[in-house]
């Protein structure tokens, strides 16, 4: 019996440290995946597997992106840039309207594999997300009806402008009154600002996309409406102005998901485009 019972304590000890073993072997490659960073780098391997590459475009500024409503076709500098983008990876293209509210949602979740889509570069946003050089600068405006007799920056003091969801437009345009001195700097916390709950000289109201806001200033909901020029230009009718001023240099550059090996590709890809002159072709065929 005494026997029995030290077979019986061998063989469970046994039995634990190969337990052990497994489960140690199996954290070091976790480690090891988790380190590597797998499901990043991996991106260009599942784009050409799916052979299509997931891209987020505008479909409503005309010159960059937009969709023709009754052929549903897309065009504009950054369609170009996208099907030239994919011809590179040797795959097809598959665009997705984004919006500033959506468009790092669709990101982040991996339904798209980057943005080229009117994004500004801000230090902020590099933090989450990794952005190629510049492609192109663009200027915040704002874009008012004439009848409103609105012409200037101090014609917009104590007005209600609109502004899209998850965009720059209302803190460009706050700091290009506070340098204009039409408010206080000492109002001002470019950390926490919020245009939802900004009173200072100016107020917003916030909408999902630009159409919405071109509607509401129509409907004199906004007094005016704020965004970068080359999105305004789709929505400059002629009974309407832009004011005499024009600010905040927007530098557009191609997105992808932090550490993902697009990243260096796309990186590379713009740099090519503005060395051999494709970016200027493109601005000059789409007059931006």
């Amino acid at each position: 019996m005494k026997f029995f019972k030290m077979a019986k304590k061998a063989l469970m000890v046994s039995f634990t440290a190969v337990l052990l073993a497994g489960m140690m072997a199996g954290c070091g490659d976790e480690k090891k995946e988790t380190s590597t960073g797998s499901g990043q780098i991996q991106d260009i391997q599942k784009i050409k597997e799916r052979g299509v590459l997931r891209v987020g475009v505008k479909n409503a500024a005309k010159g960059f992106g937009f969709q023709d409503p009754s052929s549903g076709e897309y065009t504009g500098m950054e369609i170009d840039l996208a099907n030239k983008l994919a011809k590179q990876l040797g795959v097809k293209t598959e665009f997705t309207a984004v919006t500033a509210a959506t468009r790092t949602g669709l990101l982040d979740s991996g339904d798209i594999d980057c943005v080229i889509a009117t994004f500004t570069i801000t230090p902020e946003r590099k933090k989450s997300w990794d952005f190629t050089t510049p492609y192109y600068t663009d200027h915040v405006g704002v874009l008012v009806q004439k009848s409103s007799n609105i012409q200037t920056l101090a014609d917009l003091k104590d007005k209600t402008v609109g502004v899209a969801t998850g965009s720059t437009s209302a803190k460009a345009l706050v700091e290009a009154m506070i340098k204009a001195k039409l408010i206080p700097a000492d109002s001002y916390d470019a950390k926490n600002f919020d245009p939802s709950t900004w009173k200072t000289g100016v107020q917003f109201k916030q909408y999902n996309d630009h159409p919405a806001i071109s509607a509401a200033l129509s409907a004199g909901e906004v007094a005016a409406h704020c965004v970068d020029k080359s999105i305004l230009a789709i929505y400059h009718t002629p009974d309407r102005t832009f004011i005499k001023e024009e600010f905040a240099p927007q530098d557009y550059g191609i997105v992808t998901r932090k550490g993902s090996d697009l990243s260096k590709v796309t990186e590379d890809f713009v740099q090519a485009c503005l060395k051999d002159g494709t970016i200027k072709e493109l601005e000059k065929k789409y007059g931006i």
